[in-house]
């Protein structure tokens, strides 16, 4: 069965801070073992299992919870709390050796018990439609205190790479009874308090199995005035501003004596939809003549001063089959004249509903713009985000044209699903994800290449541009990640030089 997935769309409107804690001196500041996160994305509970959105997993994933496997830098799959697993020939089934002596952070040791419930808590309690990612699994069971075998229905490449998200967080037996305030996991890290509107206090998880975290806390404060945020970079009182909305600002931090500029991939495609169930974008051509319409450089260089990187598919640089911009189409606006004229669609009114976020106004202007010069005529209407945008556009497919970055990593998967915002219905990339899916590593790539770029010749969509992972950063400063290849922004690593 296909997951039917809501996007994590929340992260990839962040604009993320980090401070040290303190004021004073650099050498005052870095004497210091706590930082301070300041998020413009709240969690609105901090239960992943009964809330979507990106900024819960933000803040707890591979900080407070731990999966069986874990994604790198470089998105391979590597152990977490199994120190190994093997896999049957016949890809149907799993076995994972856990590690020994990790405990909760209720004191309860972490057994193959807790793994298979928490395996089979996602199956039978999660109200998420995410959750659907383990209806592959037959089975989960014990096989001793440190070993779990899980039986899949099929071969499935992808339910090993879903272990690594949300979905994959072991959870204690003890620990369930109040995730929504009190969660309860292995991590690096555990919840020290949480002020709703304000923040929320990690602190070192001091029995943790792994290495030790540098940072004594990590305070995840929330805000609204990215404004302020940079004048406090300035000042010298942030240390780090992640997920910068607006790269024409680095410019201000051009100093290298005092900021260093991280400058990553991420998994966020920032994805012009066309509703494929509604005319004119049922007409092939027409989705064609949109996609030969945009200058995607100038789109780039316009609204994200050239910050980011051009994409053809639905696909990331840690996606194993990355094809980067081979599937892309060529800047054609005669051809797309053409190909309007053919669909006899020329002077057609479209509405673009977007959600009211910088990065997606920006981007529709210059869209509406080169659209109005090949003959379409575009209406942008913006909508509060996340409320309004996902009731109209994303539950209710209301919508001709819309702009959103799909911040999950590894989301082929939801083109298709005919019933998702896109509307697009093909059987056959279908398939072909079917079949990469259940082959070995290597026949899953060339499949997943040929699936993208079905997808990509069938329009299904416009892929504008991939978000990068951009940050500035106090010089002094380690560790950060340089690439968003998951759903946590991990602090286990980060520390200041010297420390």
């Amino acid at each position: 069965m296909l997951p039917r997935r809501i996007p994590a769309l929340t992260l990839s409107a962040a604009l993320v801070t980090v401070t040290l804690a303190g004021c004073g001196s650099g050498a005052d500041r870095h004497s210091t073992d706590a930082l301070t996160v300041g998020l413009v994305a709240e969690p609105a509970t901090l239960d992943f299992s009964t809330t979507d959105g990106a900024a819960i997993p933000q803040a707890l994933l591979g900080n407070v919870y731990e999966g069986l496997v874990r994604i790198d830098q470089q998105g391979r799959i590597q152990p977490g709390l199994a120190k190994s697993y093997d896999r049957s020939a016949d890809g149907r089934t799993y076995i994972f050796h856990l590690r020994n002596n990790v405990k909760f952070t209720n004191g309860k040791a972490f057994t193959a018990d807790d793994a298979v419930f928490s395996i089979n808590r996602v199956r039978t309690v999660w109200k998420l439609k995410i959750a659907q990612q383990m209806d592959d699994v037959r089975s989960a069971t014990k096989v001793d205190a440190d070993t779990v075998k899980v039986t899949l229905k099929r071969p499935s490449n992808n339910w090993l790479y879903s272990m690594t998200t949300r979905v994959g967080a072991m959870y204690s037996r003890d620990g369930v009874s109040d995730l929504k305030e009190h969660p309860v996991g292995t991590g690096p890290f555990e919840v020290a308090s949480w002020q709703r509107g304000d923040s929320l206090v990690l602190k070192r998880n001091t029995g943790y199995w792994g290495a030790r975290p540098a940072l004594d806390t990590v305070t995840l404060k929330y805000f609204k005035d990215s404004g302020a945020l940079n004048n406090a970079m300035l000042a010298g009182d942030i240390n780090v501003l992640g997920a910068v909305q607006a790269p024409e600002t680095l410019s201000m931090f051009k100093d290298k004596s005092r900021f260093q500029v991280i400058d990553g991939s991420s998994t966020a495609e920032v994805v012009l939809s066309m509703n494929n169930s509604r005319k004119p974008f049922q007409d092939k051509r027409v989705r064609q003549a949109v996609r030969y319409a945009i200058d995607h450089e100038a789109l780039l260089k316009t609204t994200r001063a050239g910050r980011g990187t051009l994409i053809g598919s639905q696909e990331s640089p840690s996606d194993p089959w990355y094809a980067g911009a081979s599937n892309r189409y060529p800047y054609d606006p005669a051809k797309a004249k053409r190909l309007l004229k053919e669909a006899g669609a020329e002077g057609t009114s479209i509405r673009m509903r977007i959600p009211n976020l910088p990065y997606a106004v920006s981007a529709a202007q210059v869209v509406q713009d080169q659209l109005a010069q090949v003959g379409l005529k575009v209406r942008i209407e913006p909508l509060e985000f996340p409320a309004r945008w996902l009731s109209e556009v994303f539950d209710k497919a209301d919508y001709d044209m819309s702009i959103i970055a799909q911040v999950e990593p590894r989301d082929q998967w939801i083109f298709a699903d005919p019933h998702y915002y896109f509307r697009y219905d093909n059987p056959t990339y279908a398939q072909l994800l079917q079949k990469a899916d259940a082959g070995s590593p290597q026949e899953a790539a060339a499949d997943y290449r040929q699936a993208l770029k079905l997808l990509s010749q069938d329009a299904a969509a416009d892929w504008l541009y991939l978000m990068p992972n951009l940050m500035v950063a106090d010089k002094s400063l380690r560790g950060l990640p340089v690439n968003q290849v998951g759903e946590g922004l991990e602090f286990a690593g980060v520390r200041w030089s010297g420390k």
